[in-house]
């Protein structure tokens, strides 16, 4: 009789361990963003973001054979987190680091950025916290 309950005890554990395992709980609905590449990489470069709360990243190489950028970023005005966007040249140096942040005036830059060396550059957009929608673009300035 002992030995009958103890089966049993084993198969249900078993079986509660195997069910658990294929019915856990995922995070389908949780947070997410994603930022896109439209354009590029050679020429003019842009792309669009979206989020509902998320994060992402994303860095692009860029040739920029002029020693600046004309750059523009925007976001909706009803956004909330950052929009972030950092250029270095081709040695490293970094010529733009501008920040976004939703709920707030501006909610949109542009400009040229400072002077560095032509050649492969690097694009890193970051967006944190981000809910709302946006968009981005570079091109090889003066």
């Amino acid at each position: 009789m002992k030995t009958s309950n103890f089966k049993l005890l084993t198969i249900f554990t078993a079986m509660v361990l195997f069910i658990g395992t294929f019915s856990s709980c995922s995070d389908d609905d949780g947070p997410t963003a994603n930022i896109t590449v439209n354009e590029g990489p050679s020429g003019d470069i842009g792309g669009d973001f979206t989020g509902n709360g998320g994060n992402a990243s994303r860095t692009i190489n860029w040739t920029n054979n002029l020693a600046t950028a004309d750059y523009n970023a925007d976001i909706t005005a009803t956004a909330t987190g950052t929009f972030n966007i950092v250029v270095t040249d081709s040695e490293g140096t970094v010529v733009l680091d501008r920040t976004l942040n939703g709920g707030t005036e501006p909610d949109s830059i542009d400009g040229v950025t400072q002077a560095g060396e032509p050649g492969n550059w690097t694009v890193t957009i970051t967006i944190t916290s981000f809910n709302g929608d946006g968009s981005y673009s570079l091109s090889a300035g003066n």
